[in-house]
Parts: C-alpha cells; structure tokens; sequence
C-alpha cells in the first residue's frame, strides 16, 4: 500500500519467478517480472507519469538516467494519454525478456515495449532503490514485515 500523508494512494504488487527478499535479489532474476498498481483514489495521470520519472531519477546515477530518457518520456506519455486512473483501475508495467517493458493500462497494452534493457530496472528503484517512495511498501514488496 502507497500512502500519501495519511491517505492510501495505490496497491502495488511486485510478481517474480521466485521469492526474493533484496533488491539485489530481484534485479539478479532473469526471468519475466512484474509491477501490478491498483489505484485506491482519482490520480492525474500525468502527474504519476512525473512522479515515476523522479522517482527514477532519484534513484539511479544521472548519467545512467540520462540513457533512459526516451523510455522515460514514452512512459510519461502514455500517463498523459490518459489524463485520470480512477479508483478501482489500474495498471501493469512487464519485463518480458527478450522483448522489452510492456506497459498496459486497464488491460489494455500501450503499444510498442520499452526496448531499452535498464529501463524496468530504473522503474523498480521506485519502490526498491535507495530512496523508495515509501518504506513501507518496499518492505512489503519483498516480503518482509
């Protein structure tokens, strides 16, 4: 659960091939993974899409991130498009290997995957990097009390 001051903002769900309790152990798995977010309030979709490219860089050294820009603005572009995520709705971010980051948003996939390799790596640092969104929900993703 993402809580903003007191107010519960989304429900994410971190889905691996294996159970893993480090952020090291989650970037180590080769296999496909997922982030699910389930919207417990209205959202400007373009002010999330601004908030993950923060948190992103926030997260990650800035000459990396700088490589990352064009999947980053694809992402944020893909928020715009849809102006809300209502309560209830939600969105899914997959790293297919082989194929990309496939973002889908109320089941719908939005267009062509992200090919650039680091890009679901960088996502993660949201809730797994050294400055995750919310402590909490980082130690729930992996598991831990």
């Amino acid at each position: 659960m993402r809580y903003k001051a007191v107010f519960k903002v989304y429900a994410a769900g971190l889905y691996l091939e294996q159970k893993a309790s480090t952020p090291a152990e989650v970037q180590d798995q080769s296999g496909p993974k997922r982030i699910r977010v389930a919207m417990l309030r209205d959202i400007n979709s373009a002010e999330l899409g601004k908030l993950f490219s923060r948190g992103m860089e926030d997260n990650m050294d800035k000459t990396a991130f700088t490589q990352l820009i064009p999947g980053v603005l694809r992402m944020s572009q893909i928020f715009s498009d849809h102006k809300r995520l209502l309560a209830g709705e939600e969105f899914t971010v997959d790293l297919i290997p082989g194929t990309g980051v496939q973002v889908s948003v109320k089941g719908i996939p939005q267009g062509e995957p992200i090919r650039e390799p680091a890009f679901f790596s960088a996502l993660l640092g949201i809730w797994l990097g050294p400055q995750p969104a919310d402590w909490n929900l980082r130690n729930a993703l992996l598991g831990k009390e």
